[in-house]
């Protein structure tokens, strides 16, 4: 990887550097079919985010801008530092540092540095603002991702997801939804079809991501669904039985349904990066991430479900 550190710079010689570089090279910016900007918040790591965007890149190439907020109280100061190769994947990677009150003025330091009609995404891998689209950078993009895979307040989280969202959020616990989403939707596209007449989502608690698929089917299927704790195992009722989706001790999935042999099926659980990349893959606001959002307003907690 070859690394260009310009300390205590300004957006003008960053641009030219990179006109520069991107000339020695050959290797030029109309190829890359987008920006994502990474908000990084002080303390958070740094490195993590750009190997996560840089894994990402390499599926679909774009110019990775790394807004790093430093201390506030600090001396005005911007320092930057332009990656290729190695973790910056197809593309190159440029990392802001900014400090003092230039931490709060990210959007006007990306701007100069967004590709020409290509869609812009802000991903927040740590800390994420309460309502992303409201956010400055947040505001500049029309996709926003936020991670709450680790938070420790699952409720909190949820709700600020439910409360804070605008057409173009999503999150990575979503995007960790496919796999069950996947087998659910292909398991109801055989026969029989008869209509579901209720469904309970049981799974570990807290679980934003089996929130979700509750709120997903409350949603889509228009029935009562519950959400209760235990090991995973997800019912959809019909008169004709049951359809369910259980996990084994290792890991593995079963597909059960009325009058057919069980069915193992993967649950494959993907990194960040997978996630991330996933993602990057639409640029339309997701309009099922959105269902499921409001549809969890309906889902019954049940603490009895699981007896």
């Amino acid at each position: 990887m070859s690394i260009i550190d310009l300390p205590a710079t300004t957006t003008e010689k960053i641009s030219k550097r990179l006109v520069a570089l991107r000339t020695a090279t050959g290797n030029p910016a109309v190829s890359r079919v987008l920006t994502l900007v990474v908000c990084v918040e002080d303390g958070e790591d740094v490195e993590l985010a750009i190997s996560a965007a840089g894994t990402a890149n390499r599926e679909h190439p774009c110019r990775v801008i790394i807004v790093a907020k430093g201390q506030r109280y600090a001396a005005t100061r911007l320092d930057a530092q332009i990656r290729v190769g190695g973790d910056a994947g197809a593309s190159e990677v440029v990392v802001l540092r900014l400090y003092g009150p230039l931490a709060d003025h990210g959007d006007s330091v990306v701007i100069p540095f967004l590709l020409p009609d290509t869609p812009v995404v802000a991903w927040w891998p740590g800390l994420a603002p309460e309502v992303p689209a409201e956010d400055p950078i947040g505001a500049l993009a029309s996709r926003r991702v936020t991670n709450s895979i680790t938070a420790a307040d699952a409720a909190a989280s949820l709700a600020k997801l439910v409360h804070g969202y605008a057409p173009g959020d999503t999150d990575l616990v979503w995007a960790r939804a496919t796999p069950i989403r996947s087998i659910l939707t292909a398991s109801l596209d055989e026969p029989n079809y008869e209509p579901v007449t209720e469904a309970v989502v049981l799974g570990p608690e807290p679980s934003i991501t089996l929130d979700l698929v509750a709120g997903w089917l409350a949603a889509r299927l228009a029935v009562p669904v519950r959400r209760g704790a235990g090991s995973l195992e997800i019912s959809l009722h019909r008169h004709g039985g049951t359809l369910s989706l259980t996990q084994d001790r290792r890991g593995n999935g079963r597909v059960v349904r009325p009058g057919r042999p069980e069915s193992a099926v993967s649950l494959f659980h993907q990194d960040v990066p997978a996630l991330l990349a996933q993602e990057l893959r639409f640029m339309d606001p997701d309009e099922v991430y959105e269902q499921a959002l409001q549809g969890f307003g309906s889902v019954t907690k049940d603490e009895e479900a699981a007896a």
